[in-house]
């Protein structure tokens, strides 16, 4: 089971989620209760829950601030709660490695989704962990737990599949198949996901990191260049988002797995001022 900390100052919002979601049905149990960031950073230290449940909006230390005094010591996932549909915390949740930013109020299914997600993230940090300890020779443990492969689909999921290994260096989206699979948006990503478990673009990034796993392991060109080769022309994000699904940064990966050593970020952030 995993462990479960609800931080969240509206009482009857912490209550509802507490006591009227399927827990044990999602395989977690609730450990605790936090009204604000601070008490929330007291037991998260006290706790150790796997995945943490917190509203962006509190008294005394908001989600933000408590996610970024905590996420460097706990061994947790977050998830951020918030009633405000706002992309500069959307931003800093992603800067954060968070792995959901849900919307109030929240439906059972979105909640069940985002537990899953929290779920394989940690997992993917506590294998990270473990190679690290054990003092493993390379990455390939760590690369194939980004993303896996159905070994059957649907001829609708089977192009979606397809699509994004042919494209994945490129600008895309799931709206790029509608017209050309002649079916909705809204049919694919539920397709997708029912087969996966992945939703789409959760999907085309993991694909994506696995990709430049690949060539950070083959130490053959610069991070900040590497991060244009699989499609994210924004190297902050990919950053990022390289962090959120492997556990560390590109450049650290690089130099422990690769075949030689590199500046990685240091020319990365070079890079980008120049750019800039």
């Amino acid at each position: 089971m995993f462990k479960v900390l609800l931080v969240e100052d509206e009482e009857m919002i912490r209550k509802g989620l507490r006591f009227t979601f399927d827990w044990m049905g999602a395989g977690c149990v609730v450990v605790g209760e936090a009204e604000n960031g601070e008490d929330g950073l007291r037991q998260i230290a006290e706790l150790r829950p796997d995945i943490v449940i917190v509203d962006v909006n509190m008294p005394l230390l908001d989600g933000i601030g408590m996610i970024e005094q905590s996420v460097e010591e706990a061994d947790c996932s977050y998830i951020i709660l918030s009633g405000y549909d706002e992309f500069r915390l959307a931003k800093a949740a992603i800067r954060l490695g968070v792995t959901e930013y849900l919307l109030k109020p929240l439906e059972q299914e979105q909640l069940l989704a985002a537990l899953e997600r929290a779920k394989g993230q940690l997992a993917m940090k506590r294998q990270y962990t473990a190679m690290l300890t054990s003092g493993a020779a390379n990455g390939e443990a760590l690369q194939a737990s980004v993303v896996k492969l159905p070994g059957k689909s649907s001829r609708y999921v089977s192009r979606m599949i397809q699509y994004v290994q042919e494209h994945y260096a490129e600008k895309i989206g799931i709206k790029d198949l509608v017209e050309s699979l002649g079916v909705s948006a809204t049919y694919l990503n539920q397709k997708f996901k029912s087969e996966t478990t992945y939703t789409f673009n959760d999907f085309l990034n993991r694909y994506r990191i696995q990709k430049a796993m690949d060539l950070l392991r083959s130490g053959e060109d610069k991070v900040y260049a590497i991060a244009a080769d699989v499609g994210y022309k924004d190297y902050k994000y990919f950053i990022a988002i390289f962090k959120k699904y492997a556990g560390c940064t590109p450049s650290y990966y690089q130099e422990r797995y690769g075949l030689g050593q590199s500046s990685g970020e240091a020319a990365g952030d070079s890079h980008a001022k120049q750019a800039d």
